[in-house]
């Protein structure tokens, strides 16, 4: 099974080149230009054992947005043609995963009906020059066009980077455990037979 796929987007906002292996080692390059989303796409390659390359030229003269949304829209397309027919996958994954005294909960569904919960309390502003509202911009995007729903709860947190930090690893893991094959799984994961 060839889980592979390589797409390119470009628009007046962001030009974007990535290709994705759902079947690899965790092995990526990324340079969208910013740096703390840089960091955070390389954890969520490694922690959820996902080959990732990725280069992003965009208006970081305005601000992030629309790097970090669009990079989310072409990683939740190329996520989506790289699963295929989605046979034998689990469907669902869960995660929880603690970074010092951050602690997120992810829940997903490869259902392939768009949703997102992104639940917070937390007083959470910004690390560095990166606000942390990009981190649902992003999950959003990439749920929307990979047809996934997700639960994402931040339970835990004080350090804006720790907290995102843990974001992006709950989810991850929780999608790796999701694309996993099941060779018990005959077809899908689904009693009307179709996860569309």
């Amino acid at each position: 099974m060839n889980r592979i796929s390589s797409l390119e987007r470009k628009t007046l906002e962001t030009d974007i080149k990535l290709s994705i292996n759902l079947d690899g080692t965790g092995v990526s390059s990324i340079n969208t230009g910013v740096g703390f989303f840089d960091h955070m796409l390389t954890l969520f390659a490694k922690h959820g054992l996902f080959d990732l390359n990725l280069s992003c030229s965009g208006d970081l003269n305005v601000d992030f947005h629309h790097t970090v949304e669009d990079v989310g829209i072409v990683l939740g397309q190329a996520f989506k043609e790289a699963l295929g027919d989605k046979n034998s996958i689990r469907r669902y994954g869960s995660s929880f995963v603690p970074m010092d005294e951050a602690l997120a909960h992810s829940i997903v569904d490869l259902s392939g009906r768009p949703f997102l919960a992104f639940n917070s309390d937390l007083n959470i502003a910004r690390t560095g020059d990166f606000d942390f509202e990009l981190v649902e911009e992003f999950v959003r995007a990439f749920c929307v066009q990979a047809g996934i729903t997700a639960h994402i709860r931040i339970l835990e947190g004080k350090n804006t980077h720790h907290v995102i930090e843990a974001v992006f690893k709950s989810l991850t893991r929780a999608l790796s455990e999701a694309v996993s094959i099941n060779s018990r799984i005959n077809g899908v994961m689904s009693t009307k037979g179709s996860l569309n």
